[in-house]
Protein backbone atom coordinates (compact mmCIF):
# COMPACT_ATOMS: atom_id res chain seq x y z
CA UNK A 1 0.00 0.00 0.00
CA UNK A 2 1.16 3.40 -0.76
CA UNK A 3 1.18 6.16 1.48
CA UNK A 4 1.62 9.47 1.89
CA UNK A 5 2.56 11.61 5.00
CA UNK A 6 -0.48 13.40 5.78
CA UNK A 7 1.81 16.66 6.90
CA UNK A 8 3.50 16.63 3.75
CA UNK A 9 0.61 16.96 1.63
CA UNK A 10 -1.16 19.76 3.95
CA UNK A 11 2.00 21.67 3.68
CA UNK A 12 1.70 21.50 0.01
CA UNK A 13 -1.85 22.27 0.02
CA UNK A 14 -1.61 25.19 1.91
CA UNK A 15 1.00 26.32 -0.40
CA UNK A 16 -0.92 25.93 -3.51
CA UNK A 17 -3.94 27.76 -1.72
CA UNK A 18 -1.75 30.59 -0.65
CA UNK A 19 -0.43 30.71 -4.91
CA UNK A 20 -4.15 30.44 -6.20
CA UNK A 21 -4.94 33.75 -4.67
CA UNK A 22 -2.27 35.70 -6.30
CA UNK A 23 -0.88 33.95 -9.22
CA UNK A 24 -3.87 31.94 -10.76
CA UNK A 25 -2.75 31.61 -14.54
CA UNK A 26 0.52 30.39 -13.19
CA UNK A 27 -1.13 27.88 -10.97
CA UNK A 28 -2.65 26.15 -14.25
CA UNK A 29 0.00 24.70 -14.98
CA UNK A 30 2.33 24.56 -12.29
CA UNK A 31 -0.40 22.93 -9.99
CA UNK A 32 -1.04 20.12 -12.66
CA UNK A 33 3.08 19.61 -12.69
CA UNK A 34 3.13 19.41 -8.97
CA UNK A 35 0.46 16.32 -9.41
CA UNK A 36 3.37 14.62 -11.18
CA UNK A 37 1.72 14.84 -14.91
CA UNK A 38 1.83 17.01 -17.53
CA UNK A 39 -1.02 18.48 -18.74
CA UNK A 40 -2.26 16.44 -21.68
CA UNK A 41 -2.28 18.19 -25.05
CA UNK A 42 -5.90 17.10 -25.81
CA UNK A 43 -7.17 17.41 -22.63
CA UNK A 44 -9.35 20.83 -21.56
CA UNK A 45 -9.10 22.08 -18.01
CA UNK A 46 -10.67 24.18 -15.33
CA UNK A 47 -9.72 25.71 -11.75
CA UNK A 48 -11.97 23.68 -9.02
CA UNK A 49 -12.04 26.82 -7.10
CA UNK A 50 -10.02 27.61 -4.00
CA UNK A 51 -8.52 24.18 -4.46
CA UNK A 52 -6.15 25.61 -6.79
CA UNK A 53 -6.93 21.85 -8.42
CA UNK A 54 -6.34 21.58 -12.14
CA UNK A 55 -8.54 18.77 -13.42
CA UNK A 56 -10.03 17.61 -16.70
CA UNK A 57 -13.43 19.00 -17.10
CA UNK A 58 -14.69 15.51 -17.70
CA UNK A 59 -13.39 13.72 -15.15
CA UNK A 60 -14.69 9.69 -14.03
CA UNK A 61 -17.28 8.40 -11.68
CA UNK A 62 -16.08 4.42 -11.24
CA UNK A 63 -19.47 3.33 -9.63
CA UNK A 64 -19.45 1.22 -12.70
CA UNK A 65 -16.38 0.83 -14.14
CA UNK A 66 -13.66 -1.85 -14.10
CA UNK A 67 -9.88 -1.39 -13.08
CA UNK A 68 -9.25 -1.98 -16.77
CA UNK A 69 -10.71 0.97 -17.61
CA UNK A 70 -9.42 3.37 -14.48
CA UNK A 71 -6.03 2.76 -15.95
CA UNK A 72 -7.01 3.10 -19.16
CA UNK A 73 -8.52 7.04 -18.39
CA UNK A 74 -5.36 7.31 -16.44
CA UNK A 75 -3.04 6.32 -19.01
CA UNK A 76 -4.62 9.05 -21.31
CA UNK A 77 -4.67 11.58 -18.55
CA UNK A 78 -7.96 11.82 -16.37
CA UNK A 79 -6.50 12.00 -12.84
CA UNK A 80 -9.85 12.90 -11.11
CA UNK A 81 -11.46 9.63 -9.87
CA UNK A 82 -15.04 9.44 -7.72
CA UNK A 83 -16.71 6.93 -6.00
CA UNK A 84 -19.00 6.17 -3.06
CA UNK A 85 -19.63 4.27 -0.05
CA UNK A 86 -23.35 3.08 -1.96
CA UNK A 87 -21.63 1.90 -4.56
CA UNK A 88 -21.50 -1.58 -4.20
CA UNK A 89 -21.51 -1.11 -0.56
CA UNK A 90 -17.88 0.11 -0.78
CA UNK A 91 -16.79 -2.36 -3.02
CA UNK A 92 -16.21 0.41 -5.21
CA UNK A 93 -13.69 2.12 -3.32
CA UNK A 94 -12.04 -0.92 -2.83
CA UNK A 95 -11.71 -1.92 -6.32
CA UNK A 96 -10.77 1.77 -7.22
CA UNK A 97 -8.11 1.83 -4.66
CA UNK A 98 -6.96 -1.84 -6.08
CA UNK A 99 -6.74 -0.31 -9.15
CA UNK A 100 -4.59 2.64 -8.72
CA UNK A 101 -2.35 1.65 -5.77
CA UNK A 102 0.73 0.88 -8.41
CA UNK A 103 0.46 4.77 -9.42
CA UNK A 104 2.23 7.57 -7.99
CA UNK A 105 -0.45 8.70 -5.19
CA UNK A 106 0.74 11.99 -5.68
CA UNK A 107 -0.69 11.84 -9.47
CA UNK A 108 -4.27 11.23 -8.46
CA UNK A 109 -7.00 13.04 -7.19
CA UNK A 110 -9.35 10.85 -5.53
CA UNK A 111 -12.91 11.36 -4.13
CA UNK A 112 -15.48 9.61 -2.09
CA UNK A 113 -18.48 10.16 0.06
CA UNK A 114 -18.77 8.72 3.42
CA UNK A 115 -22.32 7.83 4.19
CA UNK A 116 -23.82 9.26 7.27
CA UNK A 117 -27.12 7.17 9.10
CA UNK A 118 -30.21 8.76 9.79
CA UNK A 119 -30.88 10.27 6.59
CA UNK A 120 -34.30 11.66 5.79
CA UNK A 121 -34.33 11.77 2.03
CA UNK A 122 -37.92 13.07 1.65
CA UNK A 123 -37.22 16.18 3.90
CA UNK A 124 -33.83 16.74 2.62
CA UNK A 125 -32.35 16.99 6.10
CA UNK A 126 -30.44 14.67 8.57
CA UNK A 127 -32.02 12.97 12.07
CA UNK A 128 -30.72 12.27 15.83
CA UNK A 129 -29.07 8.96 14.11
CA UNK A 130 -26.55 11.32 11.93
CA UNK A 131 -23.96 11.88 14.68
CA UNK A 132 -20.41 13.08 15.03
CA UNK A 133 -19.39 9.45 15.48
CA UNK A 134 -21.11 7.91 13.02
CA UNK A 135 -19.28 9.80 10.09
CA UNK A 136 -16.18 9.63 11.40
CA UNK A 137 -16.12 5.92 11.65
CA UNK A 138 -17.40 6.03 8.18
CA UNK A 139 -14.54 7.72 7.23
CA UNK A 140 -12.50 5.56 8.60
CA UNK A 141 -13.50 2.61 7.16
CA UNK A 142 -14.02 4.32 3.49
CA UNK A 143 -10.05 4.69 3.63
CA UNK A 144 -9.33 1.65 5.08
CA UNK A 145 -11.37 -0.11 2.13
CA UNK A 146 -9.11 2.01 -0.21
CA UNK A 147 -6.18 1.02 1.34
CA UNK A 148 -5.14 5.00 1.64
CA UNK A 149 -4.41 7.05 4.72
CA UNK A 150 -6.22 10.03 2.98
CA UNK A 151 -8.37 11.12 0.18
CA UNK A 152 -8.37 13.90 -1.81
CA UNK A 153 -12.09 14.52 -1.17
CA UNK A 154 -14.30 13.04 1.16
CA UNK A 155 -17.78 14.36 0.17
CA UNK A 156 -21.29 14.82 2.53
CA UNK A 157 -23.68 12.84 0.78
CA UNK A 158 -27.61 13.45 0.77
CA UNK A 159 -27.25 17.41 1.47
CA UNK A 160 -30.42 19.01 0.65
CA UNK A 161 -32.05 22.10 2.35
CA UNK A 162 -29.77 24.14 4.30
CA UNK A 163 -30.73 23.19 7.95
CA UNK A 164 -29.14 19.81 6.80
CA UNK A 165 -25.62 21.49 5.83
CA UNK A 166 -25.18 22.82 8.94
CA UNK A 167 -26.17 19.99 10.92
CA UNK A 168 -23.77 20.35 13.40
CA UNK A 169 -22.81 17.21 14.29
CA UNK A 170 -21.73 16.32 10.64
CA UNK A 171 -20.55 19.55 10.05
CA UNK A 172 -17.85 19.59 13.29
CA UNK A 173 -17.32 15.83 11.93
CA UNK A 174 -16.34 17.00 8.11
CA UNK A 175 -14.16 20.01 9.48
CA UNK A 176 -12.61 17.34 11.39
CA UNK A 177 -11.99 14.73 8.52
CA UNK A 178 -9.76 17.37 6.86
CA UNK A 179 -8.03 18.94 10.17
CA UNK A 180 -6.93 15.43 10.97
CA UNK A 181 -5.90 14.60 7.61
CA UNK A 182 -8.21 12.20 6.39
CA UNK A 183 -8.97 14.33 3.20
CA UNK A 184 -7.46 17.54 1.65
CA UNK A 185 -10.61 18.81 0.69
CA UNK A 186 -14.05 18.50 1.88
CA UNK A 187 -17.54 19.16 0.27
CA UNK A 188 -21.27 18.27 0.24
CA UNK A 189 -23.51 16.01 -2.84
CA UNK A 190 -26.59 17.11 -3.79
CA UNK A 191 -29.37 15.35 -5.34
CA UNK A 192 -32.44 17.44 -3.96
CA UNK A 193 -32.81 21.30 -3.26
CA UNK A 194 -29.27 21.65 -4.77
CA UNK A 195 -29.41 25.82 -4.93
CA UNK A 196 -29.93 25.88 -1.18
CA UNK A 197 -27.51 23.51 -0.78
CA UNK A 198 -24.73 25.41 -2.42
CA UNK A 199 -25.60 28.01 -0.78
CA UNK A 200 -25.93 26.78 2.15
CA UNK A 201 -22.30 25.47 1.62
CA UNK A 202 -20.67 28.68 0.97
CA UNK A 203 -22.17 30.14 4.14
CA UNK A 204 -20.84 27.29 6.41
CA UNK A 205 -17.00 28.76 5.57
CA UNK A 206 -15.32 24.86 6.08
CA UNK A 207 -16.51 23.44 2.35
CA UNK A 208 -14.30 23.24 -0.75
CA UNK A 209 -16.26 22.06 -3.44
CA UNK A 210 -19.72 20.55 -4.29
CA UNK A 211 -20.81 17.68 -6.42
CA UNK A 212 -24.24 18.79 -7.73
CA UNK A 213 -26.68 17.22 -10.30
CA UNK A 214 -27.04 19.90 -13.00
CA UNK A 215 -28.70 19.20 -16.70
CA UNK A 216 -30.57 20.18 -19.56
CA UNK A 217 -33.97 18.83 -18.86
CA UNK A 218 -33.99 20.58 -15.18
CA UNK A 219 -36.89 23.27 -14.41
CA UNK A 220 -34.78 25.37 -11.85
CA UNK A 221 -31.77 26.11 -13.73
CA UNK A 222 -31.66 30.01 -13.44
CA UNK A 223 -32.07 29.57 -9.77
CA UNK A 224 -29.15 27.09 -9.87
CA UNK A 225 -26.87 29.03 -12.39
CA UNK A 226 -27.66 31.86 -9.51
CA UNK A 227 -26.26 29.67 -6.69
CA UNK A 228 -23.58 29.01 -8.61
CA UNK A 229 -22.70 32.62 -9.33
CA UNK A 230 -22.40 32.91 -5.36
CA UNK A 231 -20.23 29.75 -5.00
CA UNK A 232 -18.00 30.70 -7.84
CA UNK A 233 -17.46 34.60 -6.29
CA UNK A 234 -16.93 32.52 -2.82
CA UNK A 235 -14.45 29.89 -4.14
CA UNK A 236 -16.24 26.92 -3.75
CA UNK A 237 -15.53 24.76 -6.69
CA UNK A 238 -18.12 23.22 -8.49
CA UNK A 239 -18.78 19.56 -9.58
CA UNK A 240 -21.58 18.70 -12.03
CA UNK A 241 -23.42 14.78 -11.79
CA UNK A 242 -26.41 13.51 -13.53
CA UNK A 243 -25.66 15.33 -16.64
CA UNK A 244 -26.67 12.24 -18.91
CA UNK A 245 -30.18 12.20 -17.20
CA UNK A 246 -30.41 8.80 -17.57
CA UNK A 247 -28.82 7.98 -20.83
CA UNK A 248 -31.54 6.99 -22.87
CA UNK A 249 -35.58 8.51 -23.60
CA UNK A 250 -37.01 4.97 -23.38
CA UNK A 251 -37.02 2.47 -20.53
CA UNK A 252 -36.00 -0.01 -23.70
CA UNK A 253 -32.90 1.68 -24.35
CA UNK A 254 -33.58 2.30 -27.99
CA UNK A 255 -33.60 6.33 -27.75
CA UNK A 256 -30.59 7.49 -26.62
CA UNK A 257 -30.01 10.77 -25.48
CA UNK A 258 -27.25 12.98 -27.51
CA UNK A 259 -23.94 12.17 -25.22
CA UNK A 260 -21.97 15.17 -26.20
CA UNK A 261 -24.64 17.14 -26.68
CA UNK A 262 -25.63 16.79 -22.81
CA UNK A 263 -22.29 16.90 -21.42
CA UNK A 264 -21.73 20.39 -23.47
CA UNK A 265 -24.54 22.05 -22.26
CA UNK A 266 -23.10 21.62 -18.71
CA UNK A 267 -19.96 23.02 -19.32
CA UNK A 268 -21.11 26.21 -20.88
CA UNK A 269 -21.79 27.57 -17.40
CA UNK A 270 -18.30 28.22 -16.45
CA UNK A 271 -18.83 28.15 -13.03
CA UNK A 272 -18.78 24.10 -13.23
CA UNK A 273 -15.35 23.04 -13.04
CA UNK A 274 -15.87 19.15 -14.31
CA UNK A 275 -18.67 17.11 -15.25
CA UNK A 276 -17.34 13.85 -12.98
CA UNK A 277 -19.91 11.54 -15.31
CA UNK A 278 -19.91 7.61 -15.10
CA UNK A 279 -17.80 6.01 -17.68
CA UNK A 280 -18.84 2.32 -18.06
CA UNK A 281 -17.13 0.82 -21.21
CA UNK A 282 -14.22 1.75 -23.67
CA UNK A 283 -16.39 3.68 -26.31
CA UNK A 284 -18.21 6.07 -23.21
CA UNK A 285 -14.09 7.01 -22.39
CA UNK A 286 -13.52 7.70 -25.77
CA UNK A 287 -16.38 9.70 -26.52
CA UNK A 288 -15.88 11.90 -23.39
CA UNK A 289 -12.10 12.45 -24.24
CA UNK A 290 -12.96 13.53 -28.39
CA UNK A 291 -15.18 15.70 -26.94
CA UNK A 292 -12.22 17.55 -25.06
CA UNK A 293 -10.11 16.46 -28.25
CA UNK A 294 -12.71 18.32 -30.61
CA UNK A 295 -13.61 21.01 -28.52
CA UNK A 296 -16.60 22.18 -25.62
CA UNK A 297 -18.57 24.34 -28.31
CA UNK A 298 -21.98 22.89 -29.27
CA UNK A 299 -23.11 23.03 -32.67
CA UNK A 300 -26.29 23.80 -33.79
CA UNK A 301 -27.24 20.51 -34.74
CA UNK A 302 -26.60 19.59 -31.02
CA UNK A 303 -28.88 22.31 -29.71
CA UNK A 304 -31.36 21.94 -31.74
CA UNK A 305 -31.08 17.70 -31.03
CA UNK A 306 -31.65 18.63 -27.25
CA UNK A 307 -34.30 21.01 -27.87
CA UNK A 308 -36.12 18.28 -30.32
CA UNK A 309 -35.38 15.28 -28.26
CA UNK A 310 -37.03 17.05 -25.00
CA UNK A 311 -39.79 17.93 -26.87
CA UNK A 312 -43.25 16.04 -25.29
CA UNK A 313 -40.88 13.70 -24.04
CA UNK A 314 -41.03 12.33 -20.53
CA UNK A 315 -37.66 10.55 -20.64
CA UNK A 316 -36.79 9.16 -17.45
CA UNK A 317 -35.25 11.71 -14.98
CA UNK A 318 -36.93 13.21 -12.35
CA UNK A 319 -36.65 16.50 -12.56
CA UNK A 320 -37.39 16.72 -8.55
CA UNK A 321 -39.13 19.89 -8.85
CA UNK A 322 -41.45 18.17 -6.23
CA UNK A 323 -44.91 19.54 -7.54
CA UNK A 324 -46.49 16.19 -6.85
CA UNK A 325 -45.60 16.33 -2.88
CA UNK A 326 -48.65 15.91 -1.48
CA UNK A 327 -50.53 14.93 -4.42
CA UNK A 328 -50.40 10.85 -3.23
CA UNK A 329 -53.11 9.54 -1.71
CA UNK A 330 -50.96 7.31 0.48
CA UNK A 331 -48.34 10.26 0.79
CA UNK A 332 -45.52 7.97 -1.00
CA UNK A 333 -42.09 9.88 -1.74
CA UNK A 334 -42.27 9.90 -5.11
CA UNK A 335 -39.34 11.99 -6.50
CA UNK A 336 -37.27 9.26 -4.95
CA UNK A 337 -38.81 6.09 -6.55
CA UNK A 338 -38.70 8.39 -9.99
CA UNK A 339 -35.26 8.19 -9.04
CA UNK A 340 -35.10 4.32 -8.33
CA UNK A 341 -36.80 3.43 -11.69
CA UNK A 342 -33.65 5.24 -13.63
CA UNK A 343 -31.30 3.85 -12.36
CA UNK A 344 -32.84 0.88 -13.01
CA UNK A 345 -33.74 1.38 -16.35
CA UNK A 346 -31.55 4.37 -17.76
CA UNK A 347 -28.20 3.11 -16.49
CA UNK A 348 -29.01 -0.51 -15.62
CA UNK A 349 -27.96 -0.33 -12.19
CA UNK A 350 -29.99 -2.33 -10.44
CA UNK A 351 -28.19 -2.00 -7.05
CA UNK A 352 -28.36 0.81 -7.09
CA UNK A 353 -32.16 1.54 -7.88
CA UNK A 354 -32.43 -1.08 -5.00
CA UNK A 355 -30.78 1.15 -2.37
CA UNK A 356 -32.84 3.95 -3.70
CA UNK A 357 -36.11 2.40 -3.55
CA UNK A 358 -35.33 1.02 -0.15
CA UNK A 359 -34.55 5.36 1.03
CA UNK A 360 -38.70 5.76 -0.46
CA UNK A 361 -39.80 3.32 2.01
CA UNK A 362 -42.10 2.26 -0.47
CA UNK A 363 -44.93 0.13 1.66
CA UNK A 364 -46.44 -2.91 0.52
CA UNK A 365 -48.77 -3.36 -2.60
CA UNK A 366 -48.70 0.69 -3.29
CA UNK A 367 -50.52 1.69 -5.87
CA UNK A 368 -52.72 -1.25 -6.00
CA UNK A 369 -55.51 0.44 -3.80
CA UNK A 370 -56.11 3.58 -5.76
CA UNK A 371 -58.40 3.15 -8.48
CA UNK A 372 -57.41 6.26 -9.99
CA UNK A 373 -54.13 8.46 -9.65
CA UNK A 374 -54.06 11.23 -8.46
CA UNK A 375 -50.45 12.97 -8.84
CA UNK A 376 -49.97 14.90 -11.88
CA UNK A 377 -46.24 14.57 -13.14
CA UNK A 378 -45.03 18.12 -14.65
CA UNK A 379 -42.69 15.86 -16.63
CA UNK A 380 -45.19 14.00 -18.13
CA UNK A 381 -44.51 10.79 -16.20
CA UNK A 382 -46.88 7.73 -15.72
CA UNK A 383 -46.72 7.87 -12.10
CA UNK A 384 -48.26 4.61 -10.76
CA UNK A 385 -47.76 2.48 -13.54
CA UNK A 386 -43.95 3.54 -12.74
CA UNK A 387 -43.80 3.10 -9.12
CA UNK A 388 -45.54 -0.90 -9.87
CA UNK A 389 -42.94 -1.32 -11.72
CA UNK A 390 -39.82 -0.63 -9.90
CA UNK A 391 -41.68 -1.83 -6.96
CA UNK A 392 -40.92 -5.50 -8.24
CA UNK A 393 -37.54 -4.82 -6.93
CA UNK A 394 -38.00 -4.95 -3.69
CA UNK A 395 -38.64 -8.87 -3.83
CA UNK A 396 -35.13 -9.39 -5.52
CA UNK A 397 -32.35 -10.44 -2.85
CA UNK A 398 -29.73 -7.92 -2.57
CA UNK A 399 -27.05 -10.72 -3.72
CA UNK A 400 -28.58 -11.04 -7.43
CA UNK A 401 -28.58 -7.49 -8.16
CA UNK A 402 -24.67 -6.63 -7.18
CA UNK A 403 -22.20 -7.06 -10.21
Amino acid sequence: MQTKPRRDFLKKSLVALSGAAVLPGTLNQAFAHSRGRKVGDDLVYRILGKTGLNIPVISMGTGAASPALIKAAYDKGINLFFTATYYGEGNNEKMLGDSVKDLPRESLIIGTAAIPKGVDHRGGLFTEDSTYDGLMEAADESLKRFGMDYVDFMLLPYAGKRESVFFEPLLRAMEDIKKKGKARFIGIASHSFQAEAVKAAVDTGIYDCALVGYNFRMENITELDEAFDYAGKAGLGILNMKSQVGGFWDKERTQPINPAAALKWVLKNKNIAAAVTAISNFDELEMDLSIMKEGLEMTEDETNDLKLASAGRPGLYCLQCRQCEGQCAQDLDIPTLMQSYMYAYGYRNLEQARHTLDNARLPEQACDQCELCTVRCSAGFNVAYKIRDIARLKDVPMDFLRT
